[in-house]
């Protein structure tokens, strides 16, 4: 008689920044447990499926990679690209929700054979995929791709809307400061992220995932107990909320092969030690010409040696240009030698160069996790999702980041002068500061958290028993 088949299903987020740090996870629960097994079900998605199609995510054989069959309006050449959120389709809810019948029907063809479905695995976007862990009983576990303090935001924005009846989307442009459970300072509305200020629902989608991750079994989060302790042991005390489990930083660093971009790392190979300043603001994020006119006049008056990766408002992730023509006058010419101007950026390969002193960044929380990797102190400039309570922490909280200006939000009509910008990279680069400092002690820390006894380690391993509870019930 064969053995039955236990099995954990993953329902990552589309999105790069989702499918990378879940796939990583899975790999870890894997050796952790050798008894279990994996399918992810993949919701279409242009990146996810490069990524997944690559064979880093093919090593072992216990995990399996599913890809959901296409909607109708995928299929659909005249389907709308963007959404009034200025987001893909894939990233909406409404989208994410249209494939619970898809998910439905391949956890049900897994029941029928001689597979034992232990645990749902739904990323914080997915959160009504839980019906499907209801309907089937199967215990669910959230996912959680940002940092612990997004979610206390989450949290504190659910009770004011249910114990207070706050209307928070009332927040926006107010000058309000609110009180975050295990926030050492009061968040300032104005670094709030759009969608809790949405009136167009977007607020209520922060409020009912809210409520849904507290009744779910346990919410597994990608960071560190060292790099947010006092949130993460405030919602470890609250009675309302099931156990919390940090374990990142979950990254992969595998490097891109070297002959892509040998022409950069060689370029920073020539460079003295923590001299230069790195700036990339992830996949999707790109500013007006205006904005980038004064970012080239700050790095041109700085003189600090640079890496820019420069991306447009807007332009899409599959257009490699660089569009050079914005830039003022004669700056590449003014800037040779000292700095370097290039479309996509090896981001962790050029973070982990001993030349590099500073990034510059949107402040998403991969990036954020590669920089405290790295040790690499940041200049917090958020663009969109929730990069604003991001920047707020780097700064306020942790100390590990200068500000450019943490309230800055694509859709904003500001424009952050050269000489602001200037003085946030001077702040970056000097030595010796208590920034720097901070950031090389999250590097030792980070490391230590996901090595044999740290303490991310020793989180996974109790997650990884109270799945395994769930085999013999």
């Amino acid at each position: 008689m064969s053995v039955e088949e236990l099995q954990l299903i993953f329902i990552p987020g589309p999105g790069i920044g989702h499918i990378v740090p879940a796939i990583e996870v899975a790999k870890l629960i894997l050796n952790e447990e050798t008894r279990l097994s994996i399918t992810f079900l993949l919701i279409n998605d242009p990146s996810v499926r490069e990524y997944t199609n690559s064979s880093r995510c093919h090593s072992d054989p216990h995990l399996r990679l599913l890809n959901l069959p296409k909607l109708e309006e995928e299929r659909s050449p005249s389907s709308d690209s963007k959404t009034k959120s200025g987001l893909a389709p894939v990233r909406s809810r409404v989208h994410v929700d249209r494939h619970r019948p898809l998910v439905r029907e391949a956890v049900l063809n897994m029941m029928a054979t001689r597979t034992r479905v232990i645990g749902l695995v739904v990323d914080m976007f997915c959160w009504s995929m839980t019906d499907v862990g209801d309907e089937f009983s199967i215990p669910t576990y959230v996912f959680f791709t940002c940092g612990v303090g997004f979610l206390s935001l989450m949290m504190s924005m659910r009770r004011l809307t249910d114990e207070h009846g706050v209307d928070i989307t009332e927040f926006k442009d107010s000058d309000e400061l609110i009180s975050v459970a295990g926030f050492l300072n009061p968040v300032p509305a104005t670094v709030l992220p759009s969608v809790i200020t949405d009136k167009n629902g977007g607020a209520y989608g922060v409020v009912s995932s809210a409520r849904r991750m507290r009744k779910s079994r346990g919410i597994l989060i990608n960071t560190f107990q060292e790099l947010e302790a006092n949130i993460i042991q405030s919602l470890s005390n609250d009675d309302q909320m099931p156990p919390i489990y940090p374990v990142g930083p979950l990254l992969n660093l595998e490097t891109t092969p070297e002959s892509e971009f040998s022409d950069v790392i060689r370029w920073l190979d020539r460079q003295p030690r923590n001299s230069v300043v790195f700036l990339c603001f992830g996949s999707e994020g790109g500013f007006s010409d205006a904005q980038i006119r004064h970012l080239a006049a700050a790095l041109e008056s700085s003189g600090r040696r640079f890496l820019w990766s420069l991306r447009r408002r807007r332009q899409r992730k599959t257009d490699p240009s660089i569009p050079i023509e914005i830039l003022p006058e004669g700056f590449l010419q003014r800037t040779k030698g000292a700095g370097r101007v290039i479309g996509w950026a090896p981001q962790a390969a050029v973070l982990s160069h001993a030349a590099v002193g500073g990034f510059v960044s949107h402040c998403g929380w991969n990036s954020v996790l590669e920089s405290m990797w790295h040790g690499v102190p940041m200049a917090a400039w958020p663009i969109y999702a929730e990069q604003q309570i991001n920047a707020f922490q780097l700064v306020a909280e942790m100390g590990v980041a200068v500000e450019v200006r943490v309230d800055y939000r694509e859709d904003s009509e500001i424009v952050v002068t050269a000489e602001e910008i200037a003085a946030a990279i001077e702040r970056l680069m000097e030595e010796g500061s208590a920034v720097r400092e901070r950031a090389a002690e999250m590097r030792e820390k980070s490391s230590a958290a996901v090595a044999d006894g740290g303490g991310s380690r020793e989180s996974l391993a109790g997650l990884v028993r109270d799945i395994m509870r769930n085999s013999s019930g």
